[in-house]
């Protein structure tokens, strides 16, 4: 098989890693892929969003399968487009893609179909929004309704910061049209948990647990991430927990897709929060979270491609999907000022030195590579993911791992794992 995989981050070097380990592909293309991912697949300067030209390319190299991993080329209807063309795609289409787009509709999804979230309002004027902040309970939650790259969330402790977040989302739009309305909503306590799910629209099956570092400091502070590090499995998310998850949250939302004209076929993410109300939902994300990809793919036995194939033709109850019992933890390095500010183009060293350890693999999420020679072309730059046989020795392994690479203003949080 020939397969495309669409993006650029830590999540689509992941993807590649995993799928390069099928028997069933002779061929994969990343368009536009980075540094790392050239060293397993045919990268191809195509952006994430040019739907005509990945199409085109599609057609061009006769490809068995498209993997659409970002959300913004989901929510624009890339999948719709390749099938349209007779190309065969693995993510949701648009209308399935909203569960992510719009967060006002996820929100009211859950609402008319009883599937356990946080109180909510939405408004679509900054006036009225800031009015009934007056009277709110804080903290309170403030959300861009659109897509932020993960960063259009604000937990506000008091009306000044709630005030100021809509103000910016909404009059100042530092996240474009996804800030034309915003969600707020009551502030939930309890430990959040991650759980990624193959579905073809009919049968889910939840991956292992995991749980990520949305903050840029150590000890939960600093400002909010695209996400920090991640660890698999949670500690806290127990065989009942699962169960109750399955039957409150899981199949009721693919169910709740279904019966909205709106069959969601790919990877549905469950965001979750749990309470001492029990588990309730905090985000959807309609594809693989970044960077949970990283620790989740790497215990997965079942071939990805298999997989993938299963949820295409809606046959996912055929196929077993295992896991190793084993433990996975992905460090974040990031360039000096991430998320505001920072510098790119400095070398990166030791990446080899640091993947000779068998348990560990790093995923490239934004660098470049010239000359032989790696580069840091992102935010975030690598992903430093050890898997051994506890969470204990896998964040050791990590951290070893992380010590034996180095490029100028590196920052990386020491508490990855330690939920």
């Amino acid at each position: 098989m020939k397969i495309l995989v669409v993006g650029s981050g830590g999540r689509e070097h992941a993807l590649v890693w995993k799928i390069a380990q099928s028997p069933l592909v002779d061929k994969i293309y990343c368009a536009p892929g980075n540094g790392g991912i050239a060293s397993i697949a045919e990268c191809v300067p195509i952006k994430a969003m040019d739907i005509e030209k990945i199409v085109q390319f599609s057609l061009d190299k006769s490809l068995d399968m498209v993997v659409v991993a970002p959300d913004d080329p989901l929510a624009a209807g890339m999948v719709d487009a390749l099938e349209e063309a007779g190309i065969r795609a693995f993510g949701p289409t648009k209308k399935a893609a909203i569960i992510e787009g719009s967060k006002s509709f996820s929100k009211a999804l859950m609402k008319k179909y009883g599937i356990p979230t946080a109180e909510y309002e939405v408004f679509d004027n900054s006036r009225d929004a800031v009015e009934y902040l007056k009277n709110s309970k804080y903290p309170i939650v403030v959300k861009a309704d659109g897509l932020a790259l993960g960063k259009g969330v604000v937990i506000a402790q008091n009306f000044e910061e709630a005030r100021d977040a809509v103000n910016s989302i909404m009059e100042e739009k530092i996240f474009g049209a996804s800030g034309d309305k915003v969600v707020i909503e009551e502030f939930l306590t309890g430990q959040e948990v991650s759980v990624l799910s193959f579905t073809d629209g009919k049968t889910v099956v939840p991956m292992v647990s995991s749980q990520d570092h949305k903050r840029a400091l150590d000890n939960d502070q600093g400002p909010n991430t695209g996400g920090m590090g991640t660890f698999s499995p949670s500690r806290i998310y127990t065989p009942e927990i699962a169960e109750y998850c399955m039957e409150k949250i899981y199949k009721p939302t693919i169910e709740a897709m279904s019966k909205e004209g709106r069959k969601f076929k790919g990877v549905l993410y469950f965001g979750l929060i749990l309470t001492s109300d029990g588990p309730k939902v905090l985000e959807y994300n309609a594809r693989f979270g970044d960077p949970e990809t990283q620790v989740v793919l790497p215990r997965l036995k079942t071939d990805i491609v298999e997989i993938f194939n299963a949820v295409i033709d809606e046959e996912l109850d055929s196929i077993k999907i295992e896991w190793e019992d084993n433990a996975a933890v992905c460090v974040i390095m990031a360039s000096g000022g991430y998320p505001g500010k920072y510098a790119t183009g400095y070398e990166i060293t030791g990446i080899q030195d640091a993947e000779s350890d068998g348990d560990i693999v790093v995923f490239h999420a934004g660098t470049k590579k010239e000359n032989g020679a790696y580069f840091t072309a992102g935010g975030r730059v690598l992903g430093v993911t050890a898997t051994a046989g506890s969470l204990d020795e896998a964040i050791k392994k990590a951290y070893q791992g992380v010590g034996r690479i180095s490029f100028k203003d590196m920052h990386f949080r020491k508490d990855i794992g330690l939920k």
